[in-house]
């Protein structure tokens, strides 16, 4: 099942998140620009508007369906996923952004701009740097298609705050990441709460939400090269 406009207000809508015709516009309009920026850049290799409707944006919502979440950091956000989309249906949430390519930067720039987001950050960085002027500083850290988990669990946790939470965005693999991420889990502070299995469109998601209840030793994360190197890992 490929989404319209329409079926795609009509899911959400199922799951209690109104979407008004601004909102569509907007969407109308991101939708717009990624397919023009990725004619210049690698941004995505979905290109069928209907494919845009379900894989990108009604995947990047329905997992925060259940969270009121008011500052939200999007880690690796690419072309904008998830934290985009979660913008412009929860207006109201502080969003941050941290993305280390500046062409990708530059066009979440352009898309900020365009459909007049107010409360968006965008910070052309690594998220390995970026922790060091905002440790444990959001209430939920978003994370998809960016890095295996162990690897993801050091760079994101530590910007979480404490009884925050973590949310990554997987595929098919996602069980089997996380039984490899248990120590890393434990050490970084984080536990798992619910594990969730979506299908969409014949593919498979899987979320993990995960909660601090402890925090991160000071000493993570390190050098990216040294968490590729070494991951915390193991069972």
């Amino acid at each position: 099942m490929s989404m319209t406009k329409e079926t795609f207000k009509k899911a959400l809508e199922n799951k209690n998140i109104m979407v008004t015709k601004k909102m569509l516009d907007q969407f109308e309009k991101y939708m717009q620009l990624l397919l023009e920026w990725n004619q210049k850049m690698n941004l995505t290799a979905i290109t069928i508007e209907e494919e845009i409707w379900e894989k990108h944006f009604y995947d990047s919502i329905v997992p925060f369906e259940n969270l009121s979440h008011k500052t939200l950091c999007d880690v690796g956000s690419g072309a904008g996923f998830p934290g985009i989309p979660l913008k412009i249906v929860f207006p109201d949430m502080e969003l941050t952004i941290v993305e280390p390519l500046q062409k990708r930067c530059r066009f979440l720039e352009t898309v900020k701009e365009a459909l007049d987001l107010k409360g968006v950050n965008i910070y052309p960085e690594r998220a390995e740097d970026f922790v060091k002027e905002h440790r444990e500083s959001y209430d939920v850290v978003s994370a998809r298609a960016v890095a295996r988990l162990s690897i993801l669990l050091e760079l994101c946790a530590p910007l979480v705050k404490m009884k925050g939470h973590f949310i990554a965005l997987k595929g098919k693999q996602g069980h089997e990441e996380l039984l490899e991420a248990q120590k890393a889990l434990d050490i970084l502070g984080m536990k798992l709460e619910k594990e969730d299995t979506i299908d969409v469109d014949e593919a498979t998601r899987i979320n993990l939400y995960m909660q601090k209840v402890k925090p991160t030793p000071n000493k993570y994360p390190r050098a990216y090269g040294q968490i590729k190197k070494k991951p915390l890992g193991g069972v």
